[in-house]
């Protein structure tokens, strides 16, 4: 789709939380280093930096939880609210925007974008109307708010918003997967900004149905010059489509996890794999596949169901269906079947997250503590087999949902001990939690609910 011209730059918005709106570096944000804790009230994307920790050293630790505030949206919301400059900002499934005050809840702007897709047009799926599934992100440089959308005639589109007002920027269009078909492919995992470019990646519907492969797209910032892209070298399949999105190193090297592909042995064919990629998309530079790939693509067992994690010391943390967990050397990848350790016990979907060398994974038998030293991985804790949402990781609480009952529960660190609970309502399976200031911002099936920490 056509682009507008950009709009002037706004003045960044007054801090509702206590927190500034930061200083616009020349080429966008940099990516959070692995082992630095995200700022208590900037969550700019998913899990609040590009190594996708979801860390926040100096958040208050839960004395009696409540609600703080609950805002009904027009549709379900399956990405994380995210925070930036005393703003939060939400996407729903029926393809609107809302910027919130995260102190309040009260709107400070809406924006609908599109008409969403309903499901009985899609030849499978889980969503209806599939709309903004992704987490969004924001860029520091511009004052961008990026969502992709998808609309009828699945349509998959980047949609680049004023952040001070919601005003469109610009558009793009994201189906540039050659022969594929648009109805086939959808958009789940979190957006990623880093060096002036905005990452999006593509996997395909819930039954993997139709001709789709899994795709990244890089565009830049500013609205200007081509998207580029790289595509899982299968005929079929490979999704990219944990909803932790592609992670970015310090170095701005994009690292995404790729699911079954079509070939079941042979010539390995790029599926079931961590991937790390040039920041312009156009060199695959490592990649990581367990040794039995072709038995975990007959079995539909896929890598991809999270997202890699970037660890401190070049390290990287990936888990799926199978319930390896592998520690990687994102200096080396390493091609087939070389991890650096792997430790099995931990069926993952979502996102993982860390602190320090401890790290936190959604897995299903309940959330795991799994401890990183040198190349050796140790399981310190699991928690109830109900507690299996993507965690976060705030001062010594470990917050993650209980997305069947609608109970957001904190955890102790240490322990995995229970420590609190408040009831948020309905949620997506994959839903995780927002840390901003003091509060924990719940997405659920109705729109956001504030949890005050103490």
């Amino acid at each position: 789709m056509g682009r507008t011209a950009y709009g002037v730059v706004l003045v960044a918005l007054l801090s509702a939380v206590g927190c500034g709106s930061g200083t616009a570096r020349p080429h966008g944000p940099s990516p959070t280093p692995p082992g630095k804790a995200v700022p208590a009230a900037s969550w700019p994307t998913y899990h609040g930096g590009n190594d996708r920790a979801g860390w926040v050293a100096a958040f208050p630790d839960p004395r009696r939880p409540t609600t703080a505030w609950s805002a009904k949206l027009d549709g379900a919301v399956y990405g994380q609210p995210i925070v930036a400059g005393g703003t939060a900002y939400v996407g729903t499934e029926n393809d609107t925007v809302y910027a919130l005050d995260p102190a309040t809840g009260r709107q400070r702007w809406k924006r609908h974008l599109a008409t969403p897709m309903p499901l009985s047009r899609l030849p499978c799926g889980n969503i209806d109307p599939l709309g903004i599934t992704g987490t969004p992100a924001y860029d520091a440089a511009t004052r961008t708010v990026f969502v992709a959308t998808e609309s009828t005639g699945a349509r998959h589109t980047l949609v680049a918003l004023n952040a001070g007002d919601g005003g469109i920027r610009f558009r793009e269009n994201l189906d540039v997967a050659p022969g594929r078909d648009p109805k086939a492919e959808q958009q789940r995992g979190a957006l990623a900004v880093a060096g002036g470019r905005v990452y999006v990646p593509f996997g395909g519907l819930d039954g993997d149905c139709g001709d789709y492969v899994g795709y990244v797209t890089a565009s830049r910032t500013n609205g200007t010059g081509k998207v580029s892209s790289y595509a899982i070298p299968t005929s079929r399949e490979g999704g990219m489509w944990a909803p932790s999105g592609p992670a970015v190193d310090a170095a701005g090297d994009v690292y995404v996890a790729s699911g079954n592909g079509a070939s079941l042995g042979g010539p390995y064919d790029g599926s079931d794999s961590v991937v790390r990629l040039s920041p312009d998309l156009s060199r695959r530079i490592g990649y990581f596949a367990p040794k039995n790939w072709g038995e975990e693509n007959s079995e539909d067992q896929d890598l991809g169901s999270t997202g890699p994690l970037l660890l401190p010391g070049g390290k990287a943390l990936i888990a799926g269906k199978t319930g390896d967990v592998y520690l990687l050397d994102t200096a080396n990848l390493g091609g087939i079947g070389r991890q650096r350790a792997s430790l099995p016990g931990c069926v993952s979907f979502g996102g993982m997250a860390r602190a320090g060398s401890s790290a936190f994974l959604p897995c299903q038998n309940g959330v795991q503590r799994i401890d990183v030293s040198g190349d050796t991985l140790h399981r310190v804790w699991t928690a109830s087999s109900s507690i299996v949402g993507s965690p976060v990781v705030g001062g010594n609480t470990v917050w993650t949902l209980d997305a069947k009952a609608g109970v957001l529960h904190a955890l102790a660190r240490s322990t995995g001990r229970p420590v609190a609970s408040v009831n948020v309502g309905p949620a997506s399976r994959f839903a995780s939690p927002t840390l901003a200031g003091s509060l924990v911002l719940v997405p659920t099936m109705n729109g956001v609910v504030a949890v005050r920490a103490r």
